[in-house]
């Protein structure tokens, strides 16, 4: 398996992109000494073994990852109600990858008893950097709103302009964006690899890698590496790696890579996702998700 760089490596939204500010109280300060320049990611340096073994009807290399998944998926579903973190994003939108992107966060998951949504997925931003957008403020609560976003902007811009309702699917929220913010979120990360797991397998072999001695800020981590040696138009990535925090047992980084544009080339960055600064089961409210809310600026 071709090796990454290093600045692959070390490279670690919502509306029209951007970053967040960060409330006093809830988040940590913004740092004055630079380091939110961009994630920090250390790869593992040794293998864990190998993977849990498949029976001897034989199976498919993804599926220890997606057994892993499930159990992963499970321990959010019955243990996590809700966090917040600072989630850094990086994207490439259009072929051209944009810079990094700070965001604060509350998540309060869903939950549903006797086949109802007892509380719904919820999640309120509030970006950080870069500077120009800095102050921009977004919420989302499932089935509010009838179904929008609330959201204003930062920067100069949000001197003047007010505070607006828009789909979060629709063209002006999913500008400079690869998914909308109802995608948001550890529990529906997982979700999303799942699902691409379930239609990866059926497409072929791959390459599926667990590794031990990787870090994220600091936390230890499991790093689970796939990677599709030949392109299908189906594939989302040429090599995808997660960084699963070992203490909180859930997925804490993202990253995909697309196949070389040259021979022998290194992949290329495609979009990568880091939540650090994690607090679960913090007590959110109805008020953390509502544009009344006196610490907020709507």
């Amino acid at each position: 398996m071709k090796q990454l760089n290093r600045r692959q490596i070390l490279s670690a939204g919502a509306f029209l992109g951007g970053s967040f500010f960060v409330h006093q109280g809830l988040f940590a300060q913004e740092p004055r000494d630079g380091s939110l320049t961009e994630p920090v990611a250390r790869t593992a340096k040794r293998e864990i073994g190998q993977p849990p073994q498949l029976d001897s009807t034989g199976g498919h290399q993804l599926d220890p990852a997606l057994n892993l998944a499930r159990g992963t998926l499970q321990h959010i579903r019955s243990t996590i109600h809700d966090y917040t973190a600072i989630m850094v994003k990086r994207e490439k939108i259009d072929g051209v990858l944009g810079d990094y992107e700070y965001m604060g966060i509350k998540v309060r998951n869903r939950k549903v008893e006797n086949g109802q949504i007892k509380v719904p997925f919820s999640v309120y931003m509030t970006f950080l950097a870069p500077a120009e957008i800095k102050g921009r403020e977004v919420i989302y609560v499932e089935n509010q709103n009838s179904g929008n976003i609330v959201a204003h902007e930062g920067g100069i811009k949000g001197r003047f302009l007010p505070t607006v309702t828009i789909d979060p699917k629709g063209m002006l929220a999913m500008r400079n964006q690869r998914y909308p913010i109802t995608d948001c979120g550890i529990e529906n990360l997982v979700v999303k690899l799942i699902e691409r797991g379930e239609r990866d397998r059926a497409q072929g072999p791959c390459s599926v890698e667990f590794q031990q001695g990787a870090k994220v800020d600091k936390r230890e981590c499991t790093v689970l590496t796939v990677k599709h040696e030949h392109y299908k138009p189906i594939y989302d990535f040429h090599v995808a790696q997660i960084f699963i925090d070992n203490e909180l047992q859930v997925p804490v980084r993202y990253c995909a890579y697309e196949w070389p544009k040259t021979p022998g080339g290194n992949p290329e960055l495609l979009e990568e996702y880091t939540y650090t600064r994690i607090k679960t089961n913090v007590g959110l409210t109805d008020r953390d998700f509502d544009k009344d809310n006196p610490k907020y600026r709507f």
